[in-house]
């Protein structure tokens, strides 16, 4: 895999269709029912449809919502936020920069210790590439996120 993420036809034509509902018509995927909300692997999570870099699992919590939810993102650019106005109350959406899919909203109710935001993804938007698997599948540059981690489970 290459750092050439774009949204493409082959992309989305490969997509299921939770997935496609999901970031291609702003859907929401059942809460606790989903690939994601209890993972806790190391690992990154990519936008399903573009592969870009969106989420680490060290910025990865339980928020007790069924939903993966993230303090923050990989990288303060990674994600691109706008209102939303589909609920009775605004929320702020959450989409990936370069092929623009809906992920999910953020919320200012996440740990207070990690800067207050809980980012609550949903699993069909994502691909979670395991941190042992980074380099051959083109994520590299991330290892270093998890580098700590492994020597603290080495000794």
């Amino acid at each position: 895999m290459s750092n050439d993420y774009r949204k493409t036809p082959e992309a989305l034509e490969g997509l299921t269709d939770l997935q496609y509902q999901v970031t291609q018509r702003d859907g929401t995927e059942p809460p606790f029912r989903n690939a994601y909300w209890d993972n806790h692997e190391p690992g990154i999570y990519v936008d399903v449809v573009s592969g870009e870099p969106l989420f680490s699992s060290a910025d990865k919590f339980d928020s007790g919502t069924g939903w993966p939810s993230f303090t923050r993102p990989i990288q303060p650019d990674a994600v691109a936020t706008k209102t939303d106005w589909k609920m009775i109350i605004p929320r702020t959406e959450v989409r990936s920069v370069i092929a623009d899919s809906h992920l999910g909203h953020v919320f200012r109710d996440g740990p207070r210790d990690a800067g207050g935001m809980r980012y609550c993804m949903n699993s069909a938007a994502l691909r979670f590439v395991p941190a042992s698997e980074l380099e051959a599948q083109g994520y590299g540059a991330y290892r270093r996120l998890f580098e700590n981690t492994e020597k603290e489970n080495a000794s």
